[in-house]
């Protein structure tokens, strides 16, 4: 690409690289100028402008962003409208995005440029939220960086998962003194929780803080078990995680390094994922629950490895009046 100042007699179908304000008009940065302009412009006494010519083999900054966007778009994303070289990536529906952090690296790699930004992985979106943009810097790039760009994106480098819906089952247990309005909040909070993310919520069952109680709520089935307790979990072998066990199910993972979050519990039963819930799901600020929660809806398998891995972001902002703060006052 040819860039730099030349005589307003030469510009000629050259691309205006900076606004330029006449007495009459404005003419905004990227446009070609054609006959009209130039004639605006020698009227208005100006005997210089800074344009940019392509070369051949270059392609206009919108129709390689163009290109950029038609390859990243795949289910459940919509390619925007293309400006400025820029075009921006939507979500068609509400889930998780998904996005391959080494391919994104290397297509900015390739030339200062082509450039790429997206959300982080795993990011939850709502419809039409922007998921990603594509912005070509310069007027002009040539066709061969942007092939070598398309070449190390690859396939699949972003991708949404939809929230797939199902049932979901709460079960609150209570202890002796246990106040009613604390059974009300967390079915409220969690029920918000849950159908936000798209599940159905069957009616939630109380029963007392024992292992019996707890194992028989779960004799029905549900795409989704939640457990908030009473009492928090303190152990594999507490109330809550044996009632699972003793009701056919495993548990897969005690602990999380999620704050607040840490004493969530995972498990299944029946091919069905159960949570066991900390207190801090009585809340609606986020924490380690909105991060299971949302994959399982998602249909992103959560693990006890997947669990492990969220530690690094897993410092969430500190919540005002915490009984246990993380430091001491």
């Amino acid at each position: 690409m040819i860039f730099g100042a030349v005589p307003v007699a030469e510009a000629l179908g050259a691309i205006l690289a900076h606004s330029l304000s006449l007495n009459s008009r404005t003419f905004r940065k990227g446009s070609v100028l054609d006959a009209q302009m130039i004639e605006a412009i020698t009227t208005d006494g100006i005997d210089e402008v800074v344009v940019a010519r392509l070369e051949k083999g270059e392609l206009a900054e919108n129709t390689a962003a163009e290109r950029v966007g038609k390859a990243l778009v795949g289910s459940s994303l919509k390619i925007g409208p293309v400006f400025t070289g820029r075009v921006n990536l939507l979500a068609e529906k509400a889930g998780l995005v998904r996005v391959d952090p080494q391919a994104v690296a290397a297509f900015n790699a390739v030339d200062e440029g082509l450039t790429l930004a997206t959300l982080p992985d795993l990011m939850r979106v709502e419809v039409d939220q922007l998921v990603a943009t594509v912005k070509v810097i310069p007027y002009g790039i040539s066709s061969f960086l942007v092939e070598m760009g398309l070449k190390a994106l690859g396939r699949h480098v972003i991708t949404l998962h939809p929230f797939m819906g199902g049932t979901a089952r709460l079960i609150l247990t209570r202890t002796e003194g246990f106040k009613e309005s604390l059974l009300a909040k967390g079915e409220s909070v969690v029920a918000d929780r849950a159908t936000s993310l798209g599940y159905q919520m069957a009616e939630a069952v109380v029963v007392p803080h024992q292992e019996v109680a707890i194992a028989e709520a779960l004799s029905e089935d549900a795409d989704l078990h939640l457990i908030l307790g009473a009492s928090a979990t303190s152990d594999r072998a507490d109330v809550a995680p044996s009632a699972v066990e003793h009701a056919g199910g495993r548990i897969d993972r005690f602990g999380m390094p999620v704050d607040p979050g840490n004493l969530l519990f995972l498990g299944e039963l029946r091919g069905a994922p159960v949570v066991g819930l900390p207190g801090c799901a009585r809340s609606p600020a986020l924490n380690g629950v909105d991060w299971v929660l949302e994959r399982l809806a998602a249909g992103i398998g959560v693990d006890g490895d997947a669990v492990a891995a969220m530690g690094v972001g897993g410092l969430l902002k500190e919540m005002p009046g915490r009984p246990q703060p993380r430091r001491p006052r």
